[in-house]
């Protein structure tokens, strides 16, 4: 049984211990998998760990109250470990690093990850912060520490995008790599289809809960840069940083421009492009015969260009709490199936 310590405990780690709630017997059954929750760890509402597991519908009660302080005195409760002291010094077998993303400098998720393996844990990840200012840094960390670092829900949520490239196309040529790696433009653009105006379909998307208060990160275009970057890295072994990228988000799109591209046949969309010499992301008009194209509101899609299979083109949902729980639960199966 993998012992997990969860860092952060919100949106994406939820989705995580909903699955492991609802669908232990059959992973069990079916997969021989089992896992159980350690450790939470958050920034402003607690830290808990239990040597011997925590109840899952317990967590949720106590952080639906507002805080982890809400879980039930038990034996062997431990409160208020800082976070480097769980990671450091619980049982847990794997990190899960679900905490709030920092594009600049990673911390202190980096800081966390790097405890982690320094403390010979594996390390899975929904949080791009790390990998963006320090992919290649904590890769050979890894390497050296004997343990896995992974890292699939940080594109595409739970829609298998990382694994393919990297492993079901290795014995591809991957030429190119274009893809929609932010669901909430997409969902602007596609609402901006029907004829509403961009702050209305930007507002729509907050009230949705797919844009932030801020939605600069998404709008102007750097959370797909930073999958972006995932990515490069990933599958060309690129040392880009953001400074390298040419990024341009929506923001300047107006209802008029996407009414021209309909009237000929096009389609606005934002596209993370990079190959092993650089990349960009910026708006871009579709002809609809482009599958990228034809990927529709908050849902995101990549195409690889290939030489033996051409393109492959692979979309589903991009974000969503069950579908980045998913993510990270595939990573957890591929820890389990290696060791």
């Amino acid at each position: 049984m993998l012992k997990l310590a969860l860092i952060g405990f919100g949106f994406v780690a939820q989705g995580l211990a909903e699955i492991l709630l609802h669908q232990a017997d059959d992973l069990r059954s079916n997969l021989g998998f089992a896992a159980q929750i350690v450790a939470v760890a958050t920034r402003s509402r607690g830290t808990l760990y239990r040597p011997d597991g925590l109840v899952i519908d317990e967590l949720f009660t106590a952080i639906h109250q507002g805080h982890l302080d809400q879980y039930p005195d038990v034996v062997g409760l431990e409160r208020g470990w800082d976070t480097l002291r769980i990671i450091r010094e619980s049982n847990a077998d794997v990190v899960v690093e679900a905490s709030p993303s920092n594009f600049k400098t990673g911390q202190p998720a980096l800081d966390y990850t790097h405890a982690a393996l320094e403390a010979g844990k594996h390390v899975v990840m929904a949080n791009k912060g790390p990998l963006v200012a320090a992919y290649h840094e904590l890769l050979t960390h890894a390497r050296q520490a004997g343990k896995q670092l992974r890292f699939e829900a940080t594109v595409m949520a739970g829609t298998p995008t990382i694994h393919v490239g990297t492993h079901d196309l290795a014995g591809c040529h991957i030429s190119e790599v274009r893809g929609i790696l932010n669901g909430t433009t997409n969902y602007i653009l596609t609402q901006m289809e029907s004829g509403m105006s961009y702050a209305d379909a930007l507002a729509q998307a907050q009230k949705l809960g797919y844009a932030e208060a801020d939605p600069s990160a998404d709008v102007d275009g750097w959370d797909a840069a930073a999958k972006a970057l995932i990515l490069a890295s990933a599958l060309f072994g690129s040392r880009m940083t953001m400074a390298d990228l040419n990024v341009k988000g929506i923001s300047g799109i107006t209802l008029e421009d996407v009414q021209n591209a309909q009237a000929k046949g096009e389609r606005w969309k934002l596209i993370a492009r990079i190959t092993p010499a650089g990349g960009s992301v910026q708006p871009v008009r579709l002809p609809l015969t482009d599958p990228l194209a034809n990927v529709m509101r908050a849902n995101n899609a990549v195409t690889y260009a290939t030489d033996y299979l051409g393109d492959v083109t692979i979309i589903g949902p991009g974000a969503g709490r069950s579908q980045t729980g998913f993510g990270l639960l595939a990573d957890l199966l591929e820890i389990q199936r290696s060791g």
